[in-house]
C-alpha cells in the first residue's frame, strides 16, 4: 500500500532522522503528538542513552512523540504498534478483509486502547497503511 505523507509529516520525518540518526518510515501528526514509525532495529538509536535523544527531539518540536518499531509480518507489526501493552497473541484473519485479533493481558487492556481510544486507532491506521490490516480487535 502506498503511504501518502503531508508536508508537515515529511518535515518531521526529515528533522527526526537528522536529529536522531534513526530511520523513520512514516509519520502521523496530531494536534498534541507525533507518531513515528521507526525502521526495525533503529529503536535504540531513536531513543538514545537514557532517552536523551527522543527527549531532545520532543523539546525541539514542542510535542509528545510516540515511537512504533516496524516489523516484517502483520502480526509482529500489530504487537509493536500496541506496545507497551502486553500482547500475548495475534491472529490475522484472511477471510474477507484482513483483521488482526489480539489477545492482550487484562491488566493492559486500557493501555492498548488508550485515552479516548487513541492508541488502538493509531495502531489501526498504521497497520492499514503498512500491512493492509483493515481492523484490529482486542479479544
Amino acid at each position: 500500500m502506498k503511504v501518502t505523507l503531508t508536508d508537515d509529516a515529511r518535515r518531521y520525518l526529515g528533522f527526526f532522522e537528522e536529529e536522531t540518526g534513526a530511520v523513520a518510515k512514516d509519520c502521523l501528526v496530531y494536534d498534541d503528538r507525533i507518531v513515528l514509525l521507526v525502521a526495525a532495529g533503529d529503536m535504540a538509536t531513536a531513543i538514545g542513552p537514557g532517552g536523551r535523544t527522543i527527549t531532545r527531539f520532543e523539546d525541539r518540536v514542542g510535542r509528545t512523540v510516540d515511537l512504533v518499531e516496524d516489523a516484517d509480518t502483520p502480526a509482529a507489526f500489530v504487537e509493536s504498534a500496541l506496545a507497551p501493552a502486553a500482547v500475548t497473541h495475534v491472529t490475522i484473519s484472511e477471510q474477507g478483509s484482513r483483521v488482526a485479533y489480539v489477545e492482550v493481558d487484562e491488566a493492559d487492556r486500557g493501555v492498548a486502547i488508550g485515552k479516548g481510544g487513541r492508541n488502538i486507532e493509531t495502531a489501526r491506521k498504521l497497520a492499514r497503511r503498512h500491512h493492509d490490516v483493515e481492523d484490529i480487535q482486542l479479544t
